[in-house]
């Protein structure tokens, strides 16, 4: 048997699909606005970036679990910063970023063609990704209702969500533990955005609010990448049930995923500190705050955008929401890129994802054209 075509087994790369929109806005008398990614723009913390100096003498290899030290700090920040009671560091195992552990956790898990995974109906593309990986069905679905008497692998859940912002509330997030503790399916909780709710206060589902006295059926993925500006470093960590990180660690043993020594030192100095997330959150505030008044004053309606780094904007015309793909053009004309909302699902047709994670000069030139 051949290999199958990468078509078959993935979906178009959503950014390829907008390379005109790109040229398009790249060509603007004043330079592009680029607010289509949600990459920081802003320094590294500088404790991150000596500890990466202190530690990049480092000729052996790192281990797969990373240092004591740096799993301990992860306990601590998620105690401290999100009330994450219980957690220990037999309990916590860092990845090289979030993204590669999304797209890699079905098929480290064992899952495959039997198996069905549930994701959001507006949902960062790499959960569909990886269930496709691993061979297993996906379902798009924000209610359990709607699942009927199936009995999914895995679900994920996502709060603040990219694209559209929306935060659970901690009544939502029990729901969705019980339903599945009730049938032994694995909650998968995206947290890189935990830091950054605007209009509603983020939970944990790791917060005994949610799941009580136990992390069982339950793990959480958290990131430095948007929280201290270290998207470059690659450094997240998963977190929750002891058997389920156990299980991924002894596999990633196998398989070589390790994070480098240098970036765990660094990683280890961010999550023990505050001042700089809370430094950063105020960029982000104003940021926000200058976009969505330009944006509203222009005739864009913004859903949801209650937390993350996003807001979820759709243009009306003559009364309706216009098709997100116009609005890309639209907005091209003007220099400024953004996500078309029909990457993250059908449900985004009507709306374009707009990120805030651009420079003052750059938040205010968007500002000024919307104008």
């Amino acid at each position: 048997m051949g290999r199958r075509r990468m078509s078959a087994r993935f979906p178009d790369f959503p950014w390829d699909t907008i390379a005109a929109a790109k040229a398009r806005a790249a060509s603007h008398a004043e330079g592009i606005v680029d607010l289509s990614i949600g990459s920081p723009v802003d320094d590294s913390p500088a404790l991150a970036q000596q500890a990466l100096t202190r530690a990049a003498n480092a000729p052996g290899y790192p281990t797969v679990s990373g240092p004591e030290s740096l799993r301990q700090a992860a306990a601590d920040y998620l105690a401290r910063r999100f009330g994450v009671q219980g957690l220990d560091t037999s309990a916590v195992l860092p990845t090289i970023g979030s993204k590669e552990l999304i797209a890699n956790l079905p098929a480290q898990l064992g899952l495959g063609g039997d198996d069905l995974i549930v994701v959001p109906e507006l949902a960062y593309p790499t959960y569909e990704v990886g269930a496709r990986y691993a061979g297993c069905e996906v379902v798009a679905a924000d209610s359990t209702v709607a699942l009927g008497p199936r009995m999914p692998a895995l679900i994920y859940l996502n709060s603040p969500a990219n694209p559209h912002g929306q935060v659970l509330g901690v009544d939502h997030l029990r729901k969705v533990v019980d339903w599945a503790r009730d049938r032994g399916t694995l909650v998968v909780s995206d947290e890189c955005y935990l830091e950054f709710g605007w209009d509603a206060e983020p939970i944990s589902v790791l917060h005994p609010d949610v799941c009580g006295d136990s992390h069982d059926g339950i793990i959480a993925l958290h990131s430095a990448s948007k929280r201290s500006s270290l998207a470059g470093y690659r450094d997240a960590m998963v977190v929750g049930d002891r058997s389920v990180v156990h299980e991924l660690l002894e596999v990633r043993k196998h398989l070589g995923f390790m994070q480098p020594s240098p970036v765990a030192a660094a990683m280890e100095a961010v999550l023990g500190d505050d001042a700089h997330v809370d430094t950063q959150r105020e960029l982000y505030r104003a940021r926000r705050a200058t976009l969505r008044a330009a944006l509203e004053a222009a005739g864009f309606r913004i859903e949801h955008s209650e937390g993350s780094l996003y807001l979820w904007a759709s243009r009306v015309v003559d009364g309706c929401g216009e098709n997100g793909r116009a609005t890309l053009d639209w907005l091209a004309d003007r220099g400024i890129l953004v996500a078309p909302g029909d990457f993250y699902g059908p449900g985004g047709a009507e709306f374009v994802r707009i990120a805030f994670m651009a420079t003052d000069e750059r938040i205010a030139a968007a500002a000024s054209r919307l104008a």
